[in-house]
């Protein structure tokens, strides 16, 4: 790889921080947690950017870095641990609000994280991909490399499960048209 084509990759990976970051706040759920997984991913990437094939999606393979990541880190702390589960009431939040309206966002807010949460890890990874990060059902199964009928399968029971949570119709969180 010649430095030109160096020096654009890495402009381009500081393009996708902001998507980054939404994806691994969507997996951690707490900012730090997020930042800490952004900055490994980036750490990673760079340390293997051979393995990289220019022509390819380069936020696809920056996603599945962060997911790989993620799911080690996962790993690690249920071996260490013997559940590896994180008890949302730690996580800090950074929501600043002002009055009833804020506190009516927060409140929310802190309802759809929680039922977020309790989502099975493959629905929450894509319900993150396509919801939070706005990709395409064809790019959320390019990015974890699952068949596209699988990627509707799972946002399908992830936004019936949280519609049920938030005892909600779920008429807000229908699927778009693709």
């Amino acid at each position: 790889m010649n430095d030109e084509t160096l020096k654009q990759l890495r402009a381009e990976m500081v393009e996708l921080l902001p998507r980054l970051r939404r994806f691994a706040r969507g997996l951690a759920g707490a900012p730090d947690q997020a930042d800490d997984l952004v900055q490994s991913a980036c750490e990673r990437a760079l340390a293997r950017i051979d393995q990289y094939q220019p022509g390819t999606r380069l936020d696809s393979w920056m996603f599945r870095i962060v997911q790989t990541i993620y799911l080690d880190d996962r790993r690690a702390v249920k071996v260490r641990t013997g559940e590896g589960r994180i008890d949302a009431s730690l996580v800090e939040d950074e929501l600043a609000f002002d009055g009833g309206r804020g506190l009516e966002a927060h409140m929310t807010y802190e309802a759809v994280r929680a039922a977020i949460a309790q989502l099975p890890e493959e629905q929450r990874v894509v319900l993150t991909f396509v919801c939070i990060e706005g990709q395409s059902y064809k790019e959320a199964a390019a990015s974890l490399g699952i068949p596209i009928g699988t990627v509707m399968s799972r946002l399908a029971r992830a936004r019936a499960a949280l519609a049920k949570r938030m005892g909600e119709s779920g008429a807000s969180l229908a699927a778009p048209a693709e």
